[in-house]
């Protein structure tokens, strides 16, 4: 169906014009498809432009570097080329059928169906094509759906999710994201039945839908109706016992106080937060050493008091770091909630913390050398002891008082 055209200003981008145009000639055809189309539609940020076309991966390359347009293989046995133009990426795939899959990979078969190939993707929602003008080709309703906000497997849901367990969790991020009201019943009711075939999934790919799932503005009933269903627990049995309340509180401060979406901060309040909880899902998940290192130093890091004072928190970050008392210090403002009688002390210390510049321990070992003291096991542990005085002084110490208390305990 044709029958609208898209506003839209990235259209208008003379490299993609010119893509569309080299692919669209002697019978072929290319067009633009997915998220970009969804998320004008939505009225959400276009980060990426994909295109579908007729033109098999080879002809795809020939035509493009005839154009003087760079071609980068990105995975042409299943039909993706990347045509980068300007530093800016734009990922085209040869329209295709799935003829055998096990689950987590596909064989396929390049075609010329814009039905087939519409047939073949995950949701109503990202099955939706554009003409070079803005022309809207969609031939599976997915416009409606984009309208009610609904998220909708093409056809079967059960068999779509038997061609990749990942659509399971891809559901749950797409409602995160673009649904309202109830998931659609069809594909809760199949992501249920069929969630165990998600432990066939890499660690890698289901970090990278949790986060995603994760940085929605509010991924609460999304987190709900995957422990409804059972997936949550069985991705998170940490949650089971411990709940999703706690990014609930988290969503009400997030709002209240225009708190950007995190999705690590997100997750500390799905799991206890211990250090052994945190190491187990790391290795679990294969978390980046950044996410993991993140969790792990949250919690080492104790709950921060209202009364604390500005002196002890910076005690606090100079032992730990920022990011931990941070991550704490808003942890413990969602337990309470906006409106708690502690609360404005604590987003003051939040205050503080955020802007506070830890400042540089006046004393190395070059100095204790200059009064004699010899390099090894007793100067470390005069260095340490000297930064414990100047750190509980507040940092107030310098140089010369340090030292003077070095040549005293000599």
């Amino acid at each position: 169906m044709t029958d609208a055209k898209l506003e839209a200003d990235w259209l208008a981008d003379a490299d993609l014009q010119r893509i569309l145009g080299v692919l669209s000639t002697d019978g072929e055809q290319a067009r633009i498809v997915g998220g970009a189309i969804r998320n004008t539609l939505i009225g959400h940020p276009v980060t990426d432009i994909d295109i579908a076309t007729t033109c098999v991966p080879g002809e795809t390359v020939r035509r493009l570097e005839a154009a003087g347009i760079k071609a980068v293989d990105t995975g042409m046995e299943h039909g993706t080329v990347t045509a980068v133009a300007h530093h800016t990426g734009y990922e085209i795939t040869t329209l295709r059928e799935d003829v055998e899959t096990d689950g987590r990979r596909a064989t396929v078969e390049f075609g010329k169906s814009w039905q087939h190939d519409a047939e073949r993707r995950d949701f109503t929602i990202n099955a939706l094509y554009a003409e070079a003008d803005g022309t809207l080709v969609d031939l599976i309703g997915g416009r409606a759906d984009i309208e009610a906000r609904r998220v909708r497997f093409i056809g079967d849901p059960e068999q779509r999710i038997r061609e990749d367990y990942l659509r399971i969790l891809r559901f749950f991020r797409f409602f995160a994201w673009y649904g309202h009201g109830r998931p659609d019943a069809d594909g809760l009711k199949a992501c249920a039945r069929l969630k165990e075939g998600m432990a066939g999934l890499s660690a890698e790919r289901i970090w990278a839908e949790m986060r995603k799932l994760l940085a929605a503005t509010d991924p609460s009933r999304a987190l709900l109706w995957m422990r409804q269903t059972g997936v949550l627990t069985l991705l998170l049995p940490e949650s089971e016992k411990w709940g999703i309340d706690g990014i609930h509180g988290l969503m009400e401060v997030e709002r209240a106080f225009d708190w950007a979406p995190d999705a690590v901060l997100r997750l500390m309040t799905l799991l206890p937060l211990r250090e052994e909880a945190v190491q187990g899902l790391a290795q679990r998940w294969k978390l980046p050493n950044a996410v993991r290192d993140r969790l792990v130093a949250a919690a080492r890091e104790a709950d921060v008091v209202a009364d604390l004072g500005n002196r002890a928190l910076e005690q606090r970050i100079y032992r730990s770091s920022r990011q931990a008392v941070t991550d704490r210090l808003r942890l413990d403002i969602a337990r309470r909630g906006a409106h708690h009688a502690e609360t404005p002390d604590l987003m003051a210390l939040l205050a503080h913390a955020e802007a506070w510049t830890a400042p540089r321990f006046p004393v190395a070992g070059r100095d204790l050398a200059g009064l004699g003291m010899k390099a090894g096991p007793a100067m470390g542990e005069t260095l340490r002891r000297l930064e414990r005085a100047w750190v509980e002084s507040g940092f107030a110490l310098d140089r010369d008082a340090l030292l003077e208390m070095a040549r005293e305990t000599r």
